[in-house]
């Protein structure tokens, strides 16, 4: 990979130029004055309103309980040029250039933050009544949908889908939630972990039903692959999100199987000057052995400190963070810490039947990750744990009644 020539220490780029105005990209052009670069800071964003967040959207703005959720944020008084309602169509290494729907964009240092899009669901693109909840108009469209107590259908029941039809019931909509797999998660977590989430659907009011594919979508209806009809006055899908990254083709850039930029472990890609953060990028991780991509709201907090330290270049940062999310869903307070592909043992802290319960993944004795549900003290002391590579006795951190601090051997 080539040399950055802002590490060279000699001297900081003049301009940075960051793209994507979401958490990832707002926290770069924040952590780089943070961290006293100088020079101008450019945030170019393809949607026209003032930077939000986006957790909210599920939640507190989609109920509307909040009129939005932009960032606490004074951008002029930090000296950070905001450049809204531009969409980013390619970049050019050679000349340093990021050409825009309102023209080229000259750096010195490109950050490249466009976060990931949701995926659609085949045949329904057109159809009046079908929603994606990913940006802050989606929410205002639903927000009607769910004050009229619509019938609603959700199409996975994924994390965002789970938010959603949990924001459903509370609205008093009646839901139902089509998933392809066997269970929900079924991306994220094994199925005995999944097993009692199953239950909490039923709990709400929400109807559930795997092994279930959507045949087709029509006005008013969703039709399933065994025939049978859902009326539906909304549909909202939630099958996933791929990295945010299609303009960009052709500029040398390296992207990964799954259309994410390919990231070192300083987010530098492939090319000089350009790095990547947050959900289009994905990074080497020394901790767990193999290259990861995080589509959380805690990877887009966490990675444009080490961008900001490398583009100053006081001291090369490297990024090998422990993951961590969080989600609001029926009634229960759902984290997660770590990464469990590789972990060879699964232990239970309480009872999963019951209201808070937590699950951890050993690898050769240590902690590699835990998903905790109602006890968040589990899981402040439990990201620590992971972070030290601590070794873990078993049959202490399998009693839920002793400290997860106090289970190493």
């Amino acid at each position: 990979m080539s040399d950055q020539t802002q590490e060279q220490g000699t001297s900081q780029p003049r301009r940075v130029v960051v793209v994507g105005a979401g958490m990832a990209g707002v926290q770069t052009a924040v952590a780089l004055r943070e961290q006293g670069f100088a020079g101008d800071v450019t945030l170019i964003g393809a949607e026209p309103h003032q930077p939000y967040d986006r957790p909210p959207l599920s939640k507190a703005v989609l109920l509307g309980k909040a009129e939005g959720s932009a960032f606490d944020v004074d951008f002029e008084a930090l000296g950070l040029e905001l450049r809204l309602g531009r969409e980013a169509l390619a970049v050019r290494p050679e000349a340093h250039v990021l050409d825009t729907s309102a023209g080229p964009v000259p750096y010195d240092v490109l950050v490249l933050a466009t976060g990931a899009e949701p995926i659609r669901l085949p045949g329904a693109e057109g159809v009046p009544g079908v929603h994606l909840l990913r940006t802050l108009d989606d929410a205002e469209r639903l927000r009607p949908v769910l004050a009229e107590q619509h019938d609603v259908v959700v199409v996975g029941a994924g994390w965002i889908g789970a938010e959603f039809a949990t924001a459903a019931r509370e609205a008093g909509c009646a839901v139902t939630v089509v998933e392809a797999a066997d269970r929900p998660l079924a991306g994220a977590v094994p199925a005995e972990v999944a097993a009692p989430m199953t239950a909490w659907y039923a709990d709400s009011g929400a109807e559930l039903r795997t092994h279930t594919r959507v045949e087709r979508v029509e006005p008013g209806a969703v039709v399933l692959d065994d025939g049978s009809r859902l009326s539906a006055g909304a549909v909202v899908v939630g099958i996933g999100a791929r990295p945010a990254t299609a303009w960009l083709a052709g500029s040398g850039i390296e992207l990964g199987e799954r259309g994410e930029v390919l990231a070192d472990d300083r987010l530098r890609t492939s090319v000089p000057d350009v790095y990547a953060v947050g959900d289009c990028a994905s990074f080497p991780s020394g901790r767990y052995g193999e290259r990861l991509l995080v589509h959380h709201w805690d990877n887009a907090l966490q990675g444009p400190r080490t961008v900001a330290a490398n583009v100053v270049g006081l001291t090369p940062a490297v990024y090998d963070p422990v993951p961590y999310f969080w989600s609001e869903q029926f009634g229960r307070f759902v984290q997660y810490a770590g990464h469990h592909t590789a972990a060879d043992t699964l232990l239970w802290r309480g009872e999963p039947s019951g209201p808070a319960w937590t699950v951890c993944w050993l690898r050769e004795g240590r902690l590699v990750a835990l998903l905790a549900v109602g006890r968040p003290r589990d899981l402040a002391q439990g990201r620590r744990l992971i972070e030290a590579g601590a070794v873990m006795d078993p049959e202490l951190l399998a009693d839920p009644a002793r400290p997860l601090k106090a289970a190493t051997a």
